[in-house]
């Protein structure tokens, strides 16, 4: 009777039940996994490249407005931020589910932009929209700044992208009143020692970045830290050794590549609106070669990767090594803006 009655309790109304729900949760369960690696693929992908004279033409004709100096650069960075905020899957790097949570690369991406977009947003605040150091901050850049430099892991109240949205709106305000010849609190400097104060830190930027990269393969570097400063007397807080072990871990390594990526992804696009709005001052100092040629090392930064991992070889060996690679573009672009700031300066 015990082998009749378990065979008779197999079709009874409440196994099955039992049993379907328990499919449908797998079901459920599967097919959620399955959307989330679809998005994930489909948030993963990099925005594309825009033009920068189309996009200021764009948001002049929606504001009817003219295109004064320092609109194309104004205009680009505010683009740059929508692109962040308003891609495809949204600001990632503060997100608490999946699949956003679990993803990676992206967020790295974003925070390349975002470093970018807070240092030109400083700029403008600190140097091109100011005549002299002692003249008045314009309110909207001061608000502008302070909004994208919010922490990128705030995630409710408010959320970071809210506060970069807040940014960009006041940026644009303070793009609508450059525009209008007819008022005069709204200024966009473009001189020479204004945009060697902003390419002093594009600089540091690369430089750090190229470091990073280049330290993919743990390597000996001998301590110039305190070499080539021109001050005898300069002393450090900690004393360092003659040489030093750097290696990024490998857990990192895909990190700072995707980060670079963003970097120089946000870097291309200002620097030709910087070609646009300083063509005068580049031409006086016979510099628009320079400019032309950090961004075409920077463009070597986009290319296509096709290996779906970020691949760690060493030196000469038979894998290849994406960081060198992209490292080796970033100290290109480096040394370029090395001449560019010295035409600047005494060209």
């Amino acid at each position: 009777m015990g082998a009749i009655g378990t065979v008779f309790s197999l079709y009874k109304p409440s196994t099955w039940k039992a049993k379907g729900l328990k499919w449908s949760i797998g079901l459920l369960i599967v097919t959620l996994l399955i959307i989330s690696l679809i998005l994930m693929f489909y948030w993963s992908r990099e925005p594309s490249r825009f033009d920068v004279n189309e996009n200021a033409q764009t948001y002049a004709n929606e504001m009817g407005a003219d295109m004064v100096t320092g609109f194309t650069t104004t205009a680009t960075l505010s683009h740059l931020m929508k692109t962040l905020v308003d891609k495809p899957g949204g600001f990632i790097e503060n997100d608490r589910i999946p699949p956003g949570v679990v993803m990676d690369n992206m967020p790295n991406w974003e925070f390349g932009v975002l470093v970018q977009t807070r240092d030109m947003a400083l700029a403008l605040r600190n140097d091109f929209s100011r005549s002299q150091s002692q003249s008045i901050e314009d309110q909207d850049l001061i608000n502008t700044a302070t909004k994208y430099h919010t922490d990128t892991n705030l995630w409710i109240l408010p959320p970071a992208e809210s506060q970069y949205k807040d940014g960009t709106k006041t940026l644009d305000s303070y793009l609508s009143r450059l525009s209008k010849t007819s008022e005069k609190n709204a200024q966009f400097y473009a001189r020479a020692d204004n945009l060697r104060e902003w390419l002093d830190l594009v600089q540091k930027r690369l430089g750090s970045l190229a470091q990073e990269l280049s330290s993919s393969v743990g390597r000996e570097q001998v301590d110039s830290s305190m070499v080539g400063n021109g001050d005898a007397t300069a002393t450090q807080s900690t004393p360092t050794g003659g040489t030093n072990f750097i290696q990024t871990d490998w857990t990192k390594i895909d990190d700072v590549f995707f980060e670079a990526r963003g970097q120089t992804y946000a870097l291309i696009h200002l620097l030709e609106a910087i070609e646009i709005d300083f063509a005068e001052v580049l031409k006086d100092k016979n510099a628009n070669v320079s400019i032309r040629q950090i961004i075409q090392e920077l463009e070597g930064t986009q290319q296509a990767i096709w290996s779906p991992v970020i691949l760690n070889g060493k030196g000469f060996g038979f894998v290849t090594n994406h960081s060198l690679v992209m490292a080796s573009y970033v100290s290109r672009a480096n040394a370029a803006l090395n001449d560019l700031a010295r035409l600047l300066k005494d060209g």
